[in-house]
C-alpha cells in the first residue's frame, strides 16, 4: 500500500461524532492521538461526551454516547501520568475513513483540539513538517 504524505497539520471530519473540518495536529511525539472533550460524565456502563470549545468553532457536538470504551494511562512530554478514557471513532482523511482510538482530554488551552499520534499514522502516512492540510486540500479541489 502506498503511504499519503501529510503535513504538520490538517482539517478532518470525524463523521459519527458530527464534527467537521476540525482542525489537527499531526504529532509524530505523540503515541496516542487525543480529542478534546468538553463534558464528561458515566452512567451505567455507557459514556456521555460533548466535544466542544470555544476557541474552536467547528468544534461543536450534541451528546454522544458511547457504548463500549476503555481507560488507558498516557504519559506526557513532561514525564506525567494520566488514566484517561479511550474511544473508537473514525476519521476521514483524503476522502477515505479509518478507524481511530482516541483519547479524551482536556485540550481546550490547546491551538489544536485533536492530536494524531504515530499509532494511527503508522503503516498509512509519512509525515512532511514543511507542508499543511494536504489531505483537506485535495477534498477542496476535486
Amino acid at each position: 500500500m502506498m503511504k499519503k504524505i501529510l503535513g504538520r497539520v490538517d482539517k478532518v471530519d470525524f463523521p459519527e461524532l458530527k464534527l467537521n473540518t476540525i482542525d489537527v495536529k499531526i504529532d509524530t511525539g505523540a503515541y496516542t492521538s487525543a480529542i478534546h472533550c468538553s463534558k464528561i460524565r458515566e452512567a451505567d456502563g455507557k459514556l456521555y461526551c460533548i466535544f466542544e470549545s470555544k476557541g474552536h468553532p467547528n468544534f461543536k457536538s450534541e451528546e454522544v454516547v458511547f457504548d463500549t470504551y476503555t481507560y488507558t494511562d498516557v504519559k506526557s512530554s513532561n514525564g506525567h501520568k494520566e488514566n484517561r478514557y479511550k474511544i473508537k471513532t473514525t476519521v476521514l482523511f483524503f476522502g477515505k475513513k479509518y478507524k481511530i482510538n482516541l483519547t479524551l482530554s482536556t485540550r481546550d488551552d490547546m491551538r489544536f483540539p485533536v492530536l494524531i499520534g504515530r499509532q494511527f499514522l503508522k503503516n498509512k502516512f509519512l509525515v512532511d513538517v514543511d507542508l499543511e492540510n494536504q489531505s483537506f486540500k485535495q477534498i477542496i479541489t476535486k
